[in-house]
């Protein structure tokens, strides 16, 4: 369960939180009702996710249970700052996809005091970390780590296993292409995917 820590949010100062987890864990979602409650307290907000990201919209924020919130498409970090200008809280989406300036551009934010909200993958399929992620957990003021349940036992996953053939770091899927997985699940899932290819 989330700590509702968001208490007092007409006047909080500059920050960084990061919500952080497996594919299907509920990271958008949290983002989404973080900002809503943000605009619920007259606050002037903007979101921003990878222009690459259009599986549900080319405009919208979207998670996984069809929540959505309007949001500014963007290819790279520098443009957060050009479009953030009078913004009280600034929300970005699918992190992980964003160049590593991300960490500086958070920073600086935060640092005129702007509260910024951060959700993304913090491991690659591969369960290697992922982007500027762990450098934005570094800096956070706040981490909230989520998680997905695994599809094979039942457990909190740990990492967004790749079902299909394809080594690309960045593949944009859905259930079709990955599923949650917890450490025991993923490592045998490894496992028989050596020996179908070890068989031939």
């Amino acid at each position: 369960m989330i700590t509702d820590n968001m208490t007092g949010e007409a006047h909080r100062p500059g920050r960084i939180e990061v919500v952080c987890g497996s594919m299907f864990s509920g990271k958008t979602e949290e983002l989404i009702r973080r900002m809503r409650r943000a605009q619920f307290a007259k606050q002037r907000v903007e979101i921003f996710k990878p222009a690459i990201d259009v599986r549900y919209s080319e405009e919208d924020v979207v998670s996984h249970d069809q929540k959505h919130i309007q949001s500014t498409p963007i290819d790279s970090s520098a443009s957060i700052l050009l479009l953030a200008n009078d913004i009280d809280v600034v929300g970005i989406d699918e992190a992980q996809f964003f160049d590593m300036g991300l960490v500086d551009v958070c920073n600086e934010l935060a640092n005129r005091g702007v509260r910024v909200i951060i959700a993304g993958l913090d491991m690659d399929f591969k369960g290697v970390p992922f982007g500027p992620m762990p450098a934005l957990c570094a800096i956070a003021d706040d981490v909230t780590k989520v998680h997905a349940i695994c599809v094979r036992c039942g457990s909190l996953a740990y990492v967004s296993h790749r079902k299909v053939q394809n080594e690309r770091r960045v593949l944009l899927g859905e259930t079709g292409e990955y599923e949650p997985l917890c450490r025991d699940c993923y490592q045998k899932a490894l496992a028989e995917a050596s020996n179908t290819t070890a068989n031939g």
